[in-house]
């Protein structure tokens, strides 16, 4: 009996693509528990707990095959012929052709062998043919249609590049940019914490100075209005919205109508002084203050031009927006977790909901407005980096997921995953595993949907963008799911369309002329790099991970990196350079308890690797014999710009010298984690004013520039 069980319900986790096993980071065969398989099936809206469950689920997955004309949704390559199939009466014609996204008709679809057997569908035999459609079929979202014996369906279909690669634009060059946590880069105007101003100003400089292509910045995602305000940027409440905390509020042109302007400074002053004097950065302070002024700012009348704009961001964004600005109100009447709401406005689809709109239609309104606000302001801030020169302007970062009361899990919870969360097994870095308490995309939904939430989400990331960098770009081939109440090492991947997926980014990153950046780090089926490689999207390489496996396991020489890549010396998940020299992130690894042998044992590991890591320097002449701290850390970045990489990262905090970690995984409030400012070599807050002006910046900066190919004149 236990291997009939067995059977059924691993045929079950193949047929919605849970892995039934997998391989560890250290390359061990690892089987998945019953009870695993069972709970992620669940949260598929599939019943595997009985024999009985398993079977009467078999047949359902059976039905639901054959009850389609059509596929939920086709995707296809420009240049490439696309085969799918069909299900009609057994022996009746079917005739097929495809609407373009313009309205053009087009025909071309040739029929094929397919040797399927026949099923009987509740008395009712179904054949299936197989169609091919044209290899040159524009890219875009298009409609295929059947029709047979007098009955007419039709699916999405989908022609996505088949490679991306980086926009002409850029030709063969190379280039170069700033990586930042732009809530950390404050300035004599900012109100405590980094906004769309700041990130102006530093493209600016980064750009008209020293030849920067781009600036990579952090999630920008929304966090719920609430407090304690969210500080992680990858555990936003929206990923299809931007956070307004980062709005520069004199900016906002009813700021120069105001009539009580004194007011809003004397706010701005009051927030200033107490971030001066703060070891952390306060959101919760800085929110309370900008709400306060851009509400009286949205209470100024508009002119009949900016009136119209408005109006016409509003229509633009649709539903999504509505969703979303109803959220943000009800989150501020009723808390942040929209779980413990009345049981009527936990759906956006009740008349409950609708109502509570309609009473409160300012409160939704000025939630709106905020997004207006941000989309100028975003617009505007990469409108001036690409006029001051920058190849790419802005690189965006994209969350894995949103956070589970957040108004995403709220809005989009029927094509989300209830009952776990995504998350990360064990690996060499993160021991313990990482569980991000984020619902996952239910990739079944997904197709259903023609992958619409998906595609709207990439295309809003891109809208005021030159790239984008997806973080854990793995989620898009398959995902780490952890049933509710389980420890990471717990959980098993699910897969996903990866073909529709990566094919989606490329084509709205294709229509934007953006680059794609995949964080590709950790444990990863070496088929994927070649996958994302044969497409045109860029991986990431960190140097302290960059290692030759295939030899002696040390560092991989620099003419071996990857071309199609973002390679930089550190990430944001380790603490900036001057602190890894000195062992911080083993450091404080084990203060926090999150290793699982000797910090001993660890610490002689780290620096046998770092001393391999400057024999290497010096090997290549890139470091001297007795070098201090910043000769050590312009050595590693000149040693980063002899590696073939298209694209080179200096992060901000290695450029100043700053030494503290901005997330130490496997935390939340044991570390500040995305609470830490800016800060010099001795610990002291810097402005932006300060970094516009530091030799030190100016040296890492200048290193990079020499490595890229100057501009045309």
């Amino acid at each position: 009996m236990a291997a009939m069980t067995d059977s059924s319900l691993y045929e079950l986790a193949g047929r919605f693509g849970v892995a039934t096993d997998y391989d560890d980071w250290a390359g061990r065969r690892v089987p998945v528990d019953e009870a695993t398989l069972i709970a992620v099936l669940g949260a598929l809206g599939v019943d595997a707990g009985t024999e009985e469950g398993r079977a009467a689920a078999l047949s359902a997955s059976d039905t639901r095959y054959w009850s389609r004309s059509l596929p939920p949704t086709i995707i296809g390559r420009g240049g490439s012929e696309t085969s799918f199939w069909v299900h009609v009466n057994h022996g009746d014609p079917a005739h097929v052709w495809v609407r373009l996204e313009d309205g053009t008709v087009r025909g071309g679809v040739r029929q094929t062998d397919n040797w399927t057997p026949p099923f009987d569908l509740d008395g009712r035999t179904v054949g299936e043919a197989t169609f091919v459609l044209p290899a040159d079929l524009p890219l875009g979202y298009h409609q295929v249609h059947l029709r047979s014996g007098g009955e007419e369906s039709s699916t999405p279909l989908i022609i996505t590049p088949a490679w991306l690669g980086l926009p002409a634009r850029m030709g063969a060059r190379r280039t170069w940019g700033l990586a930042t946590q732009l809530y950390s880069v404050r300035s004599k105007n900012s109100w405590g914490v980094g906004d769309l101003g700041d990130l102006t100003d530093l493209a600016v400089w980064a750009g008209a100075r020293h030849g920067a292509g781009y600036i990579l910045v952090n999630p920008l995602h929304a966090a719920a209005p609430t407090r304690p305000m969210e500080p992680s940027p990858y555990l936003p409440t929206s990923r299809r919205f931007t956070n307004p905390i980062y709005l520069r509020v004199e900016s906002v042109p009813e700021f120069a109508f105001l009539p009580k302007r004194a007011r809003v400074w004397k706010l701005r002053a009051a927030i200033q002084a107490k971030a001066r004097k703060a070891d952390t950065i306060d959101r919760d302070a800085t929110w309370a203050a900008k709400r306060v002024a851009l509400k009286a700012i949205y209470r100024v009348p508009r002119s009949d031009g900016r009136q119209l704009a408005f109006e016409a961001f509003k229509e633009r964004e649709g539903r999504a927006l509505e969703d979303f600005a109803t959220w943000s109100a009800l989150a501020e009447k009723y808390g942040g977790n929209w779980h413990e709401w009345p049981n009527a406005l936990r759906h956006p689809g009740n008349a409950e909901v609708l109502e509570f709109a309609q009473r409160h239609s300012s409160a939704v309104d000025f939630h709106r407005w905020l997004q207006w606000q941000l989309d100028d302001q975003l617009a505007a801030a990469q409108s001036q980096a690409v006029r001051t020169g920058m190849e790419l302007g802005i690189m965006a970062d994209l969350a894995v997921g949103v956070h589970p009361d957040g108004a995403d899990a709220w809005a989009l919870q029927d094509v989300l995953a209830l009952g776990v969360t995504a998350g990360a097994p064990p690996d060499e870095f993160n021991q313990l595993g990482q569980n991000w308490s984020q619902p996952p995309w239910r990739p079944d939904q997904l197709e259903e949907l023609g992958y619409q939430p998906f595609r709207t989400l990439i295309a809003a990331i891109l809208r005021h963008a030159g790239g984008v960098r997806i973080d854990h770009i793995i989620g898009l081939f398959r995902l780490w799911w952890i049933p509710a109440g389980a420890s990471p090492t717990k959980g098993t991947y699910v897969r996903y369309n990866h073909d529709a997926m990566i094919g989606i980014v490329a084509l709205e990153a294709h229509r934007a002329g953006a680059v794609v950046v995949g964080e590709d780090l950790g444990t990863v089926q070496p088929w994927v790099r070649d996958y994302l490689r044969a497409r045109g999207v860029l991986g990431t390489s960190i140097l302290w991970f960059e290692l030759d496996r295939d030899g002696n396991g040390g560092p991989l020489e620099a003419e071996r990196w990857r071309e199609l890549c973002l390679s930089s010396v550190t990430t944001h998940d380790l603490p900036p350079t001057p602190g890894y020299l000195a062992g911080e992130h083993v450091r404080l690894r084990d203060e926090l308890g999150l290793l699982t042998r000797p910090a001993e044992d660890e610490l002689a590991d780290d620096r046998a690797e770092l001393a391999a890591w400057m024999a290497e320097l010096r090997r290549v002449g890139v470091l001297g014999t007795h070098p201090d701290e910043e000769q050590v850390i312009l050595g590693l970045y000149r040693y980063l710009a002899r590696t073939p990489s298209r694209l080179l990262a200096l992060a901000l905090t290695d450029a100043v010298g700053d030494r503290r970690t901005q997330n130490q995984p496997g935390t939340t409030n044991e570390y500040p984690n995305w609470r830490v400012p800016l800060t010099g070599p001795d610990g002291t807050p810097m402005l932006l004013e300060d970094v516009l002006t530091d030799p030190r910046a100016q040296a890492l900066a200048a290193a990079l520039q020499s490595a890229t190919v100057p501009r045309p004149e």
